[in-house]
């Protein structure tokens, strides 16, 4: 199909579309409800509330109680199963919230224990937007067994951060007339301006888990778009003064490792043992700007990556789960280009906090008979990070790091010497934005700066890195309609020898042969790029799209401190998705989606053309189930052949379903799976996880999740080699197999002492067989593609386990390759017992253990796992980490 042909059709159906979607935007929407106003009181610290749950202390009787509930899921606007009231009053340092959470059947009030956060069973809430700026609220929520759970809410809704963990109090009682929550709430942990009278936004929350209801006290129609947004307000609060606040944790910690001995290896003797200490801090520089600090910091009680293995050649993208990084991350989120119709590389982002701290870049080069030790980590010798938001709408947000210089030590033949592997390095992050408009618009920018003090072999490292942008949003018709867009840039410095490595990176790959863009500068000390994204989208009502363009030059290098997958990309996407909020027939809820994208690079190649459609529901009974299909009739890669010409993919369909049962249950499961196949079966992919979920007791609950996959391609990238004047790419037959268990183990002791156990055996076998050479890599027929190597051209030394080519038949070896199997097994588990004897201060018991290793690819998946997890010992770490939180 030509490309003029393809971009004319898709046009067509594109203009068509958004007509259909910009009159249906008309459409006619739930009329928003006025605003409900709580008017509290103040009361005296000698007369505050006792919080023990009662509601039974006078003070209680100064304010009136509030409790005209409306049913949000799953009958929306119908009144509340159950009845809920509240009252609020404050004193000068707190704010005091009472819940009373009525019940007929008490005996059905469901107390389900969890580690904080973990919002299991019956439980209330109440989200404070006290900047009231309509965007970010402080969440608050107790289950009925008296479990904490705590989030930041930011972009009016749509993110919400589990990892806040201020200092307040609750406690909760029962009766057989239902349950109770009395809160206590520092006006330290929120952030306010400095005026006369106070006016915050609320909103209360009750989920009621024997009907799956959740009931709001200001009634928010499910399809208006905005959360805190149409929150009702709490008057009344009247000269509050600034609480300061001034918080020092410091940490103790002492871990033990024993592993597998190695004769000869001096650093390999069995056990290390190491002591260690550090301090975290928080300091109210205002009551509405924070300076959060640690020196030293160390995350061993932080659960282990999960294992993975990528056979693109592009880098994984792993979560941060290291506490000073994930508090308020929002305020320092910069995502380059997510979309609501996905594919856009939705992880890439101007921040990534795993680069600090990673792993050092550089492994010495030293004799087959030397020992090495480097440390797994670079350790990190500080951070400070400056953020908050004032009255008038001005968001900030300043981090700093220095990661030490690390070295390797190496001996060899009695010797030792050490050698540098990397160096010391500053990372900085400056974030500013500002809401107008009646908060229903901001502009922001971004600042990074990567500055690496280069040494030794270092030199391929860029010596300065700096990346910026400015982002903005503008909502309009009651938030209905949103435009949305960021311009980022990136300019890297560094030794010529750095930026060449970067212009033939897997992101970049300037050395493509048939790119007339773009050619290999092995003089360049710099390099600089530009990206964006422009998005408009409409999120009001039942029928709601998004559409817009992104797109990365080829120069753009955001990897020193952001993520980034790719450059050189240009594309379009547009997403709609209509849903049925209201129950009917077995539905409880259902939505359907379609999307689809149009990628190009900047020589002005169409590379890809493809179609999702996708539908989930909720059944009454509380199930799901879920289906879909991608389809891609056109698409061409530039990266499949690693710097060689563009390649054409045979056209693809894809399918996945998803199911679980009602998650209320003590018992309850699901699966999900996905089934890829293209044309003539040159690569297939098929992968099936299943996961079982059993709680006995409220105190405990356990979780098994196998997952097992398989992928086969018949042009799987191998290598690529010099053959007279040309180069030859040589692809293969690929046969991958993957099988994984993830266990996990929760028990609760008390809502402040858990014991968390997570396993995760992981094991992959890849074998290579039929190897060829690529002769047409733009032909649309698999059988034109690629020409197979004869029992004349292709020899197996075994010996050197090495592939012998004989190209020409003239019996000299002209080109080999290493045999490229593999097979890889690892098994990774932690075992952490967690104590918060006081708010704010822990103590953790820690096992992990580690074990993993290549293993024999002509094995089974289980004879893999055998060899690995059975014959050799792998590493034992014991650790105890105390921490102590004064507030001064």
């Amino acid at each position: 199909m030509k490309t003029h042909t393809i971009l004319i059709k898709i046009v067509s159906c594109y203009l068509f579309l958004h007509y259909a979607l910009y009159t249906s935007g008309q459409q006619v929407r739930t009329e928003l409800p006025p605003k409900k106003t709580y008017q509290t009181d103040y009361v005296s610290p000698q007369e505050a509330p006792k919080i023990d749950g009662l509601l039974d202390d006078a003070a209680w009787n100064v304010v009136p109680w509030d409790g005209e509930f409306i049913q949000r899921e799953p009958n929306e606007k119908e009144a509340p199963t159950e009845a809920t009231k509240f009252k609020i009053v404050y004193d000068d340092k707190f704010l005091y919230v009472g819940v009373s959470c009525l019940e007929n059947e008490p005996d059905k009030i469901e107390k389900r224990l969890s580690r904080r956060d973990g919002f299991e069973g019956d439980w209330v809430e109440i989200n404070i937007d006290s900047y009231h700026d309509l965007q970010t609220a402080f969440s608050f929520t107790v289950t009925a067994a008296g479990v904490k759970g705590d989030e930041l809410i930011s972009r009016d809704g749509e993110d919400w951060d589990s990892s806040w963990n201020p200092i307040w109090y609750v406690k909760t009682s029962a009766d057989d007339r239902g349950w109770y929550a009395e809160m206590k709430i520092p006006f330290s942990q929120l952030r306010f301006g400095k005026l006369e009278e106070q006016i915050w936004g609320i909103q209360l929350t009750r989920n009621l888990f024997k009907k799956a209801e959740r009931s709001n006290w200001q009634y928010i129609p499910r399809n208006e778009s905005g959360w805190v947004s149409n929150f009702g307000e709490l008057r009344g609060l009247k000269n509050l003064k600034a609480q300061k606040q001034v918080e020092i944790q410091p940490f103790v910690l002492a871990s033990s490792s024993r592993y597998q001995k190695e004769e000869g290896n001096p650093y390999r003797d069995g056990s290390d043992q190491m002591i260690n200490g550090g301090i975290d801090g928080k300091i109210g520089i205002t009551n509405d700007l924070t300076l959060d600090f640690t020196v030293n910091p160390d995350f061993g009680q932080v659960e282990a990556d999960p294992a993975a293995i990528a056979l693109d050649g592009f880098q994984i993208f792993f979560r941060e789960q290291r506490p000073f990084f994930v508090e308020n991350k929002n305020i320092f989120n910069f995502n380059v280009s997510g979309s609501a119709a996905g594919n856009t590389f939705g992880n890439d982002n101007l921040f990534y906090s795993r680069r600090i701290g990673k792993n050092p870049s550089y492994y010495p080069y030293v004799a087959s008979n030397a020992h090495v030790d480097l440390p797994s980590s670079t350790s990190i010798l500080g951070a400070a990070k400056f953020s908050g938001k004032t009255k008038e709408g001005l968001s900030i947000g300043i981090l700093e790091s220095v990661t030490s210089k690390e070295f390797a030590r190496i001996e060899h033949l009695g010797t030792e010497t050490t050698e540098i592997i990397e160096p010391l390095s500053n990372y900085f992050v400056g974030r500013i934005k500002k809401d107008f408009n009646e908060r229903n618009s901001n502009i922001g920018v971004m600042l990074t700066n990567t500055t690496r003090n280069i040494e030794g072999e270092l030199d391929f490292l860029h010596k300065n890195a700096t990346t910026g942008g400015i982002d903005f949003i503008h909502k309009w018709d009651n938030r209905a309609w949103q435009l949305s867009g960021n311009f980022i840039f990136s300019n890297v410095q560094g030794s010529a020898k750095s930026i060449t490595r970067t212009q033939q990176s897997i992101e970049h790959l300037y050395q493509r042969m048939d790119a007339s863009h773009l050619e290999v500068d092995t003089s360049l000390t710099s390099l600089s790029g530009t990206g964006g994204i422009l998005r408009l989208g409409n999120f009001g009502g039942n029928l709601n799209f998004e559409s817009g363009v992104t797109w990365r030059t080829p120069g753009l290098e955001l990897n020193d401190i952001g993520f980034q997958r790719q450059a050189d990309d240009i594309r379009h996407f547009t997403w709609c998705g209509y849903k049925w909020r209201e129950p009917f027939s077995i539905f409880r809820y259902m939505q359907a989606n379609y999307n689809h994208w149009i990628v190009a690079d900047f020589e002005g190649n169409i590379n890809s053309v493809a179609w999702n459609v996708n539908w989930r529901a909720i059944f009454k009974n509380n199930s799901n189930f879920g289906i879909g299909s991608n389809i891609s009739p056109y698409q061409f890669s530039n990266n499949e052949l690693r710097g060689g010409p563009r390649f054409r993919y045979v056209p693809e369909i894809g399918f996945w379903v998803f199911g679980n049962t009602d998650d209320r249950k003590k018992l309850y499961g699901g699966f999900n799976t996905y089934v890829e196949r293209a044309r003539s079966a040159a690569n297939t992919f098929y992968t099936l996880r299943l996961y079982l979920k059993y709680q006995p007791i409220n105190r405990l609950n356990l979780l098994i999740g196998p997952r097992y996959s398989n992928g086969t391609n018949e042009l799987q990238y191998v290598n690529q080699r010099f053959f007279g004047p040309n180069t030859e790419f040589i692809v293969a037959d690929l046969d991958q197999n993957t099988f994984s268990i993830e266990t996990r183990i929760n028990a609760t002791i008390n809502p402040n002492l858990t014991i968390q156990f997570y396993a995760e055996p992981f094991t992959t076998r890849v074998n290579y067989s039929e190897f060829k050479r690529i002769i047409n890599p733009l032909s649309s027929q698999l059988s034109e593609k690629a020409e197979t190597f004869d029992q004349e051209q292709l020899q197996f030394n075994d010996q050197s386990e090495t592939y012998l080519i004989d190209q020409d038949k003239d019996g000299q070896t002209d080109y080999s390759f290493g045999k490229p199997d593999f097979s890889y097994a690892q098994l990774r588990s932690n075992l952490v017992l967690r104590w918060e004897y006081k708010p704010g201060s822990e103590l953790f018991f820690v096992w992990s253990h580690n074990n993993g290793g290549l293993g024999d690819p002509s094995s089974s998946i289980g004879q893999i796992m055998n060899q690995q997890f059975l014959e050799t010992e792998g590493e034992n770490i014991l650790l105890i980490k105390a921490t102590y939180r004064l507030s001064l």
